[in-house]
């Protein structure tokens, strides 16, 4: 069953927010973020037109009007494009919404692709990894794809990122198989996705005070461990200055090398879930 992102905002599928929901902040000189709920968006400036700007992820469903309403305050006019991170409810929730509004293209990893044309579903969440209510709530969250096929374009091959010189995506699997992460060299900025985040993304407590720390991707949607556990590596060995992940606040400096470190050493103890149905 593939739905439509419109008609998953009749539903409010997480009725709690965090206590960052609403809340836009500048992360770098040209990286904004913005909180929906419990997931964040980010507006990146292009660095060759600077009136110009790219959209990573859409947030949770009914998050257009406050993505909107950022849009305006901090630039003029829609996006360049919008790029994919991964297509999960809570990355794509708005952008059926905004794309009526925008008529813009959208990018994604080629093989995150069946699930944003309409042609697969995503597996079902496992709440059987634990480590707290959100785990126990995820059957409700919905695991459909969408179909957005007529906006829909495949990342360039080469690693570069329409409208964004100076940055590249890197293909970052095990949460879902075409997730992507986005990096720039020349200060060493990552935007992560859901291939690891800065908060306990299973335990609604820490969700909603926005407690940080570094975790592995969110256990309940995540199907391929080991390569989560490559993704992890392959990004800790950018050693990255500042992460601004899908869950959670951003985090830079020591705080940031050390967890990171931290989070590839200890990686079966940290991230691996104990037990579930996708654990290999």
């Amino acid at each position: 069953m593939v739905y439509d992102s419109d008609k998953q905002s009749e539903f409010n599928y997480f009725p709690m927010s965090s206590i960052a929901d609403g809340i836009g902040e500048q992360i770098t000189a040209d990286v904004y973020g913005l909180t929906t709920q419990i997931a964040n968006v980010y507006f990146v400036r292009c660095q060759n037109k600077p009136d110009q700007y790219v959209l990573i992820d859409t947030g949770m469903p009914k998050s257009d009007k406050v993505i909107l309403q950022f849009a305006n305050k901090w630039f003029d006019g829609p996006p360049f494009a919008i790029i994919l991170t991964h297509g999960h409810f809570d990355h794509v929730g708005a952008i059926s919404a905004l794309l009526e509004k925008w008529h813009i293209p959208v990018y994604a990893h080629t093989l995150e692709m069946p699930y944003l044309n309409g042609s697969e579903d995503y597996d079902k969440p496992d709440p059987s990894v634990g480590g707290g209510l959100v785990s126990t709530l995820s059957p409700s969250f919905p695991n459909h794809g969408i179909d957005i096929k007529n906006s829909l374009h495949a990342l360039p091959t080469d690693g570069t990122i329409p409208g964004l010189q100076g940055w590249r995506w890197i293909h970052t699997p095990g949460h879902t198989k075409g997730h992507i992460s986005l990096f720039r060299d020349s200060d060493k900025t990552l935007l992560a996705g859901d291939a690891f985040v800065t908060v306990k993304q299973e335990s609604l407590f820490d969700v909603l005070i926005q407690k940080q720390e570094i975790s592995g991707p969110p256990k309940y949607f995540t199907t391929d461990w080991k390569v989560a556990k490559d993704s992890v590596i392959k990004l800790a060995s950018l050693k990255p200055s500042v992460a601004a992940t899908g869950h959670g606040n951003p985090m830079s400096g020591d705080n940031l090398e050390e967890g990171l470190m931290k989070l590839v050493k200890y990686f079966n103890e940290i991230a691996l879930p104990k037990q579930g149905r996708y654990l290999q």
